[in-house]
């Protein structure tokens, strides 16, 4: 199949397709003799198990070392387990970090009047000048 045909059956991009290809996580598709790519069904698996672990949250390091472990008939199921654990672990932060964030933009928000006076604590706090605009040396 033709890489637009590939990336319909997979979820994944043609362009997403291609980056993935040029930065080594999958293999290069095999090519017509005119040049253009071909994908198989092996191809569109491997797709479809990338875009699922990035769907996830894996960073693409994490995505190939889930790849190999995938690939390695002989692994162990804990070492799947581990990066799954770190995984669940970074979501836990950057679930925690978000909330700091949208509790710190509530705070803002209520501190701002929202009328016509050009006093806005939320541009005094992204210019990190709380109480007043930026000053320029």
């Amino acid at each position: 199949m033709t890489i637009g045909e590939a990336a319909r059956a997979s979820g994944v991009s043609a362009k997403m397709i291609r980056y993935y290809e040029e930065t080594g996580l999958i293999p290069a598709a095999g090519r017509t003799g005119s040049g253009y790519r071909t994908y198989g069904p092996k191809e569109v698996q491997i797709l479809r198990f990338v875009r699922r672990a990035r769907d996830l949250g894996f960073p693409m390091e994490k995505v190939a070392e889930l790849l190999a472990l995938w690939r390695d008939r002989d692994r162990a199921s804990a070492d799947v387990r581990h990066l799954a654990e770190a995984q669940i672990a970074a979501l836990d932060r950057r679930i925690r970090e978000m909330q700091e964030m949208q509790a710190t933009l509530s705070h803002l928000v209520r501190s701002c009047a929202g009328d016509d006076r050009p006093d806005c604590p939320i541009l005094d706090d992204l210019g990190g000048h709380p109480g007043g605009p930026a000053r320029t040396a």
